[in-house]
């Protein structure tokens, strides 16, 4: 009697006598019902798809659903963007130069030794952790979503940087900060333009513009 009273005031509240059926989900009679498949991984929802180019993969590597792919390109990523400010910083005094002459090649050589057998003996990349993620030894607490954003961007941003520095100094012979000089743009302009009127058929004549002496 009670439970008819109990059905009836269900139904009268709710609409139905028996309730919300996905609630109970600890109930003998959905023993033989599958669990609920969970949504398939999507690389546009993870760390480093942000504003303002969002999830940006023009070639499709990363597919929905492959996450050892996904795992195995991030790790990559991060690992070039790490050496790539390192790169950066260094190459910002001496250009090239800092690796291609002594001292520079030795402490190179030695850097390249040490950084190979720390990654195959003591970073290893976990496959149950993310990408990158090889501990906090310091204590700093600073491994979340921001932080991990921001190495990503400064990563990003300094494969380009060492790249431009690096294909300038093979360029003109000079290091970033000689290329930031007035002088370094007024000769890069000369060089551009010259090569440019190399090109003008013959009988045709093009006229140089003038440095500022303020440039030379």
């Amino acid at each position: 009697m009670m439970a008819i009273i109990g059905m009836f005031f269900q139904d009268g509240l709710t609409g139905s006598a028996w309730g919300d059926w996905s609630l109970y989900t600890a109930s003998p009679l959905r023993a033989g019902e599958e669990a609920p498949t969970p949504p398939p991984f999507d690389p546009a929802k993870q760390v480093g798809a942000m504003e303002p180019l969002g999830f940006f993969d023009p070639a499709g590597f990363s597919k929905v659903g492959d996450k050892e792919n996904f795992q195995n390109l991030r790790a990559a990523e991060i690992k070039h963007g790490r050496v790539a400010m390192m790169a950066a910083l260094g190459a910002v005094p001496a250009g090239i130069g800092a690796v291609t002459t002594p001292p520079g090649t030795y402490g190179f050589a030695a850097l390249l030794l040490l950084s190979g057998a720390m990654e195959l003996a003591v970073w290893t990349q976990d496959p149950n952790k993310e990408a990158g993620d090889f501990g906090d030894p310091l204590g700093l607490g600073q491994y979340n979503e921001e932080f991990r954003n921001k190495e990503l961007n400064n990563g990003r941003f300094a494969m380009f940087a060492a790249l431009g520095i690096i294909s300038a100094d093979l360029l003109t012979g000079k290091d970033a900060i000689q290329q930031l000089s007035l002088s370094s743009l007024a000769s890069c302009w000369n060089l551009t333009w010259s090569r440019g009127s190399a090109k003008v058929p013959l009988g045709a004549s093009r006229s140089v513009p003038a440095v500022s002496p303020m440039l030379s």
